[in-house]
């Protein structure tokens, strides 16, 4: 839901983008940063230093966002770019995914790697639906919408850390809720792609 409100941040991302652009990096560089934080994020989401993880998490998300706004302020937005962008984007939410399954977290109906699992292929799913929709020429502009986008999963992914804080099953429940979550809101792009095709 949240990809389809990027005017609403407009403002922001110019601001952001007008402050970032004094930095003597490229918006490649820094999406590239943002990769390397989140392999710290994993590393101290592995030694159970939640704190430290969310820290780090938060600095990837917050570069992530800042790559685009630079991008656009500058004038040197690339299809180059953009599409390291989006692998990149793949790769934090799968890092962070990966580093769930060395915690010892409780089974709820089933093993916790299940709902990891669950949850990073709804997550695949729901973005190659999009590209395949695109590829295929059912859609004529870019997918968007559904529960769960990009936006959304970055959040529950924060309030799982959070919720690691205080409680593992808490945050297994809430794993649960990502896994059911991910995969439904890729079938709703795959009705959005096939209702769109059909009304040609």
């Amino acid at each position: 839901m949240l990809d389809q409100k990027r005017d609403s941040f407009k403002g922001w991302s110019f601001k952001t983008g007008e402050f970032f652009s004094k930095f003597p990096l490229s918006p490649d560089q820094i999406t590239l940063l943002a990769f390397l934080f989140v392999f710290i994020a994993f590393y101290f989401l592995v030694k159970q230093e939640f704190l430290l993880t969310i820290i780090f998490f938060l600095i990837a998300g917050f570069l992530d966002f800042v790559d685009g706004a630079v991008a656009r302020f500058r004038g040197c937005s690339t299809h180059e770019g953009a599409y390291l962008d989006t692998v990149i984007d793949r790769y934090i939410e799968g890092i962070l995914l990966f580093g769930m399954l060395f915690l010892p977290l409780p089974a709820v109906l089933f093993p916790a790697h299940v709902w990891i699992f669950l949850t990073l292929f709804g997550s695949i799913v729901t973005t190659y639906a999009k590209a395949a929709a695109k590829e295929k020429e059912l859609v004529g502009q870019e997918l968007k919408g559904g529960l769960a986008s990009r936006g959304e999963r970055i959040l529950l992914l924060l309030l799982s850390l959070i919720l690691a804080m205080f409680n593992f099953r808490w945050m297994v429940c809430l794993l649960i809720f990502m896994a059911f979550l991910t995969n439904f809101t890729a079938l709703q792009r795959v009705l959005m792609a096939l209702k769109n095709n059909s009304g040609k």
